[in-house]
């Protein structure tokens, strides 16, 4: 917790809220890592806020399993078994096909603008190796077509369980095949969005998450 730099003091009406925001943004960005314990006092300094809020943002990130709560003992950043992954990874493949197929019906052609040029920009940055532009492009992307699908019920869902495999699903190292089929991956599903085509691209959205199940589990080792 020591490398955690002082940001900016914290003022909304809903502090908890606001607090649950950036502690959620510390875990998936994997400057808090799991099994790692939460140190109150430095988050309470870093935020400049009192126990209350914190600890009431703590109870909010642990219904989403991001936190474990410990008896007596305060809290720690949450762990994902390999079973886990395994059944998430499947649900999350089914969630994103079914905002494939949605969003082939009222995706707009600015909206699919976007997602091109960033499919293109994601390219650019898988071309010279450059990871990190390239993991929050992919990110962006499968966040964009979730919310072309306009299904809030969906978005709802999906969110809570991505969020906790969010880091590994994004930054786990793929081997320099795996990461090839990846970005071909992509190149067909903004092919596909162009054509909406939901059933193909529903099809080719699932595959790819999919096959991102042995790149987490050889990445992370659970």
């Amino acid at each position: 917790m020591n490398r955690i730099a002082a940001v900016d003091g914290i003022h909304r009406r809903y502090l908890h809220d606001e607090v649950a925001e950036r502690l959620r943004e510390l875990i998936l960005s994997g400057e808090l890592e799991p099994r790692e314990r939460i140190n109150e006092i430095e988050l309470c300094e870093r935020f400049g806020i009192s126990r209350t809020p914190l600890r009431e943002a703590i109870k909010i990130l642990a219904t989403e399993g991001l936190l474990e709560l410990l008896p007596n003992r305060g809290a720690r950043v949450g762990h994902v078994s390999q079973s886990e992954i395994e059944e998430m990874i499947e649900v999350v493949a089914g969630l994103e096909a079914t905002a494939a197929e949605l969003a082939c019906r009222s995706i707009t052609d600015a909206e699919i603008d976007v997602i091109e040029a960033k499919t293109m920009i994601m390219e650019k940055a898988y071309k010279r190796g450059d990871e990190a532009s390239y993991f929050t492009l992919n990110r962006e992307i499968h966040e964009a077509l979730m919310q072309a699908a306009r299904n809030a019920t969906l978005a709802s869902i999906y969110s809570n369980l991505s969020s906790r495999i969010q880091r590994m699903r994004y930054t786990a190292h793929k081997t320099p095949e795996q990461w090839r089929r990846a970005m071909d991956e992509h190149r067909i599903m903004a092919e596909l969005l162009r054509a909406r085509d939901g059933e193909g691209l529903a099809r080719v959205v699932r595959d790819h998450i999919r096959g991102k199940k042995d790149v987490i589990t050889a990445a992370y080792g659970v």
